[in-house]
């Protein structure tokens, strides 16, 4: 059973939130009484997670965001705060993938396209965040890494380059900000069942096979599960915790 948590009366803001990780965390925090606004660059997809959500009781709006623009990263925190008036909490978790390659053939645009989302995403979506927070004097980041920040695996150079930055920004951010009554962390996902990970497991399905035998829980993680740690991380439970990069990934990285 999964500790319980008592977010009423504060608000978190989520990347990526109409599918997989993103969306088992905004489930997560509305369940735990928090308002929420999903952010994701899927309009119907976004639209219908806060639908889910308010149906199910929840407090919860979806807004269109392409983490790649700032301008728009800006205006969703922004309708954060005009909707309900505050933000306590954050998940940055938009990422994408790039076919696996070999070092000395990536292009510019995978290295570009990848680092766009992954690492510039989470860099603009933490600084309008910050901005807000600081004001309140108080409030907790969980910024999304990966596995792919902690180690290096042939042929996910430039995943791994966007992945290894945000443990760098996070812990960066994390030391600036401590003193002013703000928490930043990241998590750092294994292979988790979503649907970024089952398109890779239909489409690479060789090198998904070596890579899942080598977590020792010998199973594809939850995206729950993960939702658990940015929760913890969130809360009053994680009051001393600050520029942490957690994995959550089945023992991956312990070997």
């Amino acid at each position: 059973m999964n500790p319980t948590y008592d977010f009423s009366g504060q608000v978190a803001f989520v990347t990526g939130a109409a599918s997989g990780m993103g969306l088992a965390a905004a489930r997560g925090f509305a369940a735990s009484g928090a308002a929420v606004v999903l952010a994701d660059r899927d309009p119907d997809a976004v639209h219908a997670a806060a639908e889910q959500i308010t149906a199910s009781g929840g407090r919860a709006i979806g807004v269109v965001c392409d983490v790649t623009d700032e301008e728009q990263v800006a205006a969703a925190v922004q309708r954060a705060v005009t909707e309900y008036g505050r933000l306590d909490m954050a998940f940055n978790n938009a990422g994408i993938q790039v076919p696996p390659t070999d070092a000395a053939e990536e292009t510019a645009a995978n290295f570009d396209g990848v680092n766009a989302v992954n690492l510039r995403g989470v860099w603009a979506a933490m600084k309008h965040e910050l901005r807000q927070m600081r004001e309140q004097g108080s409030g907790a980041i969980v910024n999304c890494s990966s596995l792919g920040g902690l180690v290096g695996l042939p042929e996910r150079a430039a995943y791994h380059a966007s992945k290894h930055g945000v443990i760098g920004l996070t812990r960066s951010a994390a030391v600036e900000y401590a003193s002013r009554g703000i928490r930043i962390n990241a998590v750092c996902p294994g292979v988790i069942d979503t649907p970024m990970v089952a398109d890779m497991v239909e489409n690479q399905a060789e090198a998904m096979a070596e890579i899942i035998k080598e977590q020792p829980i010998g199973r594809l993680g939850a995206a729950e599960e993960v939702a658990a740690a940015v929760l913890w991380l969130c809360s009053p439970g994680a009051s001393f915790v600050i520029g942490t990069a957690l994995p959550v990934d089945g023992g991956f990285t312990v070997h």
